[in-house]
């Protein structure tokens, strides 16, 4: 006998009918969209009981568990939110466990969230270590989420101040041709930060913030000879520093401060690709309250096509690397 055939359905009772129009989606559309990613699975819904059949039957009926919770915690289901919790529940991860994180509330109103189980380790590590390295592809939440907990830090009183900093790298173009003053000239490597930051606190509250000093984007350069205390500082795109320019700027670290560094090491546009992130893990292993958190593909939170191409690019790039070493072995052989 088939084995599938022999797999009894499964039942859940959903606590409440004021569940289900959330649970299924507008004109059944969440339903649909889970049948769809699970097409072996048959789901019938009567009242508030499910019943789910097929080899995935159990996935599907956590995954409907999971967003129930979410419901029940406030948190309602759309197609992003939908798309993260089927992901985790995939990778046997609880989507109400990560998705229902409280950061702080941005200038818009909205609630800021990790939206990953990656992130959400991140934002962890941020709140128990003194220096935590965020590493992994553009779109994982880097350097937003680092802000978020910076500006909750400024919230909470924890920190006087928050400095945001980054390696000003020539990436194609001089900065002397650039026109303006040097802060001009500057402005758009740090653009990122700054937009950021204007997600968390409003424009006007942002500016008044800098006007007093509290809030504080120079490019990296500006760090040297300081001591920086009660402060939350940021290093963005650490990739881009040298060695010595990594070193320089761990050793700012003053008492009461709390810093996050952020960086990609598949995007070093440094000279020579001597990047000061390069080794550093095994180097700083072992000291306490410091911890490297990595991200990858699926941590990343914008379009799915975004996801697909960092793994594309990642298996291009290992591939190469096994070109090599083929080619490498050949020769030896040869000789």
């Amino acid at each position: 006998m088939d084995e599938a055939m022999t797999i009894a359905p499964v039942r859940l009772t959903v606590p409440g009918n004021h569940l289900m129009p959330g649970l299924l989606g507008q004109s059944d559309e969440w339903l649909e969209a889970i049948e769809k990613r699970f097409p072996e699975t048959d789901i019938f819904v009567r009242g508030n009981e499910i019943t789910v059949s097929g080899t995935q039957a159990d996935t599907v009926v956590r995954l409907f568990e999971e967003m129930i919770m979410l419901l029940q915690r406030g948190l309602s289901i759309d197609a992003a939110n939908l798309r993260l919790s089927i992901d985790m529940v995939a990778a046997d991860e609880n989507p109400s466990d990560v998705l229902t994180v409280d950061i702080l509330k941005s200038s818009r109103g909205g609630r800021i969230r990790p939206k990953t189980a990656g992130q959400k380790r991140y934002v962890e590590a941020i709140q128990r270590n003194t220096i935590t390295f965020g590493i992994g592809p553009a779109g994982t939440g880097k350097s937003w989420l680092a802000v978020a907990m910076a500006i909750q830090a400024l919230q909470n009183k924890e920190v006087e101040r928050i400095v945001l900093t980054r390696p000003a790298v020539e990436a194609g173009e001089r900065l002397g041709f650039l026109p303006g003053d040097l802060m001009a000239k500057i402005d758009p490597y740090l653009r990122p930060l700054y937009d950021a930051l204007y997600d968390m606190v409003d424009l006007e509250g942002a500016e008044r913030l800098q006007e007093r000093g509290v809030i504080e984007v120079a490019p990296l350069a500006f760090m040297r000879g300081r001591t920086l205390n009660n402060s939350f500082i940021i290093l963005d795109e650490a990739q881009n520093t040298t060695p010595e320019q990594m070193k320089m700027f761990l050793t700012r670290i003053g008492f009461g401060s709390k810093v996050v560094v952020t960086g990609d090491a598949t995007q070093i546009d440094v000279p020579d690709g001597r990047s000061g992130l390069n080794k550093l893990e095994p180097m700083l292993r072992g000291i306490d309250s410091l911890e490297f958190v990595l991200l990858s593909s699926r941590d990343v939170v914008r379009h799915s096509i975004v996801s697909a191409i960092i793994d594309a690019y990642t298996e291009n790039d290992e591939q190469k690397l096994k070109d090599a070493a083929a080619a490498k072995e050949r020769r030896r052989n040869a000789s």
